[in-house]
Order: C-alpha cells, then sequence, then structure tokens
C-alpha cells in the first residue's frame, strides 16, 4: 500500500476492524518514511455481466431502482427496498462467485420481494421468467395461493 503523502511503496497496518455490515474492513494504517498515518478500507469486489457483455460492479443501487418500478403504487417503503437490495447482495456474495450474470441477480430479487409485496412480485417475475400469456401469470398466482393456504375462492370472499 502507497502511502498518500510521500508515495513511499510500504506501510504498517496499526488496526483493523470490520465494518457495521459485516463487508469491508478499515485499517489504520502508518507509513515508515514519513511516520504519518491514513486509512484504507478494503471490500472484496463483486462484478456484473450484463447481457451485452460488459463487466460493472455490483450496485446496490441499481437493484433498488429495478425494484421501485414494480413496487410502484404499493406501500414499499425505501427502508424496505433498502433491506431487500442487502439481502440480495448477501444472497449473491455467499455463493463465493466474483462475477455474476445480471440475469442471475433478477433471480436472486424474487425470492426477498415475494416476501415483501406479492403484488410487486408478480410485476417484477413477468419480466425476470419472461411471462409470455396470462397463463404464466395464472400460474405464478396459483403457486402463491397454494403457499398461503387459500382456496380458489378465497379471493372472492375477500372482494366481497
Amino acid at each position: 500500500m502507497y502511502c498518500p503523502f510521500c508515495r513511499h511503496p510500504d506501510s504498517r497496518v496499526i488496526d483493523s476492524r470490520t465494518s457495521d455490515d459485516g463487508t469491508s474492513i478499515r485499517r489504520r494504517r502508518q507509513c515508515p518514511e514519513c511516520g504519518r498515518r491514513f486509512s484504507t478500507t478494503e471490500t472484496a469486489s463483486l462484478s456484473v455481466i450484463k447481457r451485452s457483455g460488459v463487466v460493472e460492479p455490483f450496485s446496490r443501487e441499481k437493484v433498488v431502482l429495478g425494484v421501485r418500478k414494480a413496487c410502484q403504487g404499493r406501500p414499499v417503503t425505501d427502508a424496505d427496498l433498502s433491506l431487500l437490495a442487502q439481502k440480495v447482495e448477501e444472497t449473491i456474495r455467499s455463493s463465493g462467485a466474483s462475477q455474476i450474470e445480471a440475469n442471475d441477480i433478477g433471480l436472486a430479487i424474487l425470492a426477498p420481494l415475494r416476501e415483501l409485496d406479492e403484488v410487486a412480485y408478480l410485476r417484477f417475475a413477468s419480466v425476470y421468467q419472461a411471462f409470455d400469456s396470462l397463463d404464466d401469470f395464472e400460474s405464478a398466482i396459483t403457486t402463491l395461493r397454494e403457499e398461503h393456504g387459500d382456496g380458489a375462492g378465497s379471493t372472492a370472499a375477500k372482494l366481497d
């Protein structure tokens, strides 16, 4: 690690601490040449391979922006979206891969989004699971109903 003050090519670590969210390490360093101290932050890089083949760094903000469209008009807060993006990043990082396909990120969003809001989940799933017809929507709704133990008549009962 080069000293940012005198450009000496080495430094000594004085203290290391893990960040609150556990995704980075803050190191306090001292230059043996000039004696000045500075801090560094270390994170494991996570790259996204876009459909076009372009590789870019993973961004929680992009996850939030993509999901926000599906949540439009739904009772979902910015805090809910931030937590969802954090869960998605944790899921992706737990795979151990340093690069991930953009489509895999979309698929990783589905489970936490289903827990957050089922209507937003259906909207998002229709894009990432490439729904082609009403039958695809009907199948997804049937699966959601089965998971809740709702019968076919329960929706009609809720509407009355």
